[in-house]
């Protein structure tokens, strides 16, 4: 799923080239790249599908031309996640419809791919075999208020090749950080990762019970796909379907949902601030600094984040604490390192006509 437009990480991240596109890391690869990169060591080129949005056909087509252009499933609108599954899953079930399928977003880091590989392959070698749903839960290492939660039953639990599985009780939307420190405490709760593992008829069956109107709608055009009428067919399935999320309208509602417990090292990277704390973990820094930059003069200068995606500028900074100094090409954001003073003022971009930097 690579269709977001990642406006936390504004101004680095844009309409244009969101999120997923770009090597915010300084890798040299894009999230997009690494996501695929990580998925072609047990999975194919030709058997990698990628849903995003028309306006990023040919970005995609530049970072990863050995997913073949078929496999690039194009929406002409945003309908959040539930349309977008749908898709693949009544497309790829014309194909193969014994197949076993993962869903992640192409916009996550993964720290310890080794253990994330086989964490994947176990839970799909058991979605084989399964009519459940699985869902990776990552074990929390902290309260945290930007990510939502899976609480798992563990009076129902089992064990497959060293991994524990539980039912699931309950989806728990992003808390704030009073109920994000009671979910923690409790040690029934884990992070949502949004990355889905299932088989297509378990999958499909699920949709046709919690989303009936959806699945039909996709079932409906099945002799089009793999057709050249496809996209037109897909345009007239989203011009009707409402926007709803996989969490909200099926993943909370079905009985047969069981979640993996997984620590390999897993951040959605939502904003500024989530990598700015990665950052800060995982290198020396010096004063608590996050900077990301070819050169940089800083002075009296503490736990800010410094980052410009200009190879010839120099950044020079003195005397700030607690700030965030982006620069790109077109925009120079100087802002208290604050995630509700960042948000308003990205929202206040197109209320002063300036959309055009969004």
């Amino acid at each position: 799923m690579a269709g977001g437009v990642g406006s936390r990480f504004w101004p680095v991240s844009r309409n244009a080239r969101p999120k997923q596109f770009l090597d915010i890391l300084g890798t040299g690869r894009s999230f997009l790249q690494a996501t695929v990169d990580r998925f072609k060591k047990i999975v194919p080129p030709e058997n990698i599908l990628i849903v995003s949005a028309k306006q990023y056909k040919e970005l995609i087509t530049e970072q990863v031309p050995e997913i073949p252009k078929e496999n690039v499933l194009l929406e002409d609108r945003k309908r959040n996640t539930a349309p977008c599954i749908a898709y693949a899953t009544y497309k790829l079930y014309q194909k193969d419809p014994n197949a076993a399928v993962v869903v992640t977003p192409a916009d996550h880091l993964i720290l310890n791919e080794e253990l994330f590989l086989e964490t994947i392959d176990t839970v799909l070698t058991n979605a084989c075999k399964s009519d459940s749903l699985f869902t990776l839960g990552i074990k929390p290492t902290r309260p945290e208020t930007q990510y939502g939660y899976i609480q798992a039953n563990k009076a129902r639990a089992t064990v497959v090749n060293g991994h524990a599985s539980y039912q699931v009780k309950t989806f728990t939307e992003k808390p704030d950080a009073e109920m994000a420190k009671v979910l923690y405490e409790s040690g029934e709760f884990l992070w949502n990762s949004g990355i889905f593992i299932w088989s297509l008829k378990s999958i499909k069956r699920e949709l046709e019970t919690h989303l009936p109107d959806l699945a039909a709608a996709f079932a409906e055009i099945k002799e089009f796909y793999y057709t050249p009428k496809e996209q037109e067919k897909v345009d007239e399935v989203y011009s009707t379907c409402d926007a709803i999320s996989i969490d909200y309208g099926l993943m909370e509602k079905t009985s047969v949902c069981w979640v993996f417990e997984a620590s390999f090292g897993w951040s959605d990277l939502g904003t500024w601030e989530s990598l700015y704390s990665l950052y800060i973990q995982n290198r020396i820094v010096e004063q608590g600094n996050m900077v990301v930059a070819p050169s940089s003069m800083l002075a009296d200068v503490k736990n800010s984040i410094v980052v410009t995606d200009e190879k010839d500028k120099l950044v020079v900074v003195k005397g700030m604490e607690n700030y965030m100094i982006i620069s790109t090409k077109d925009v120079l954001l100087v802002c208290p390192r604050d995630e509700k003073e960042f948000k308003a003022l990205t929202a206040e971009l197109a209320i002063n006509n300036l959309s055009k930097y969004m």
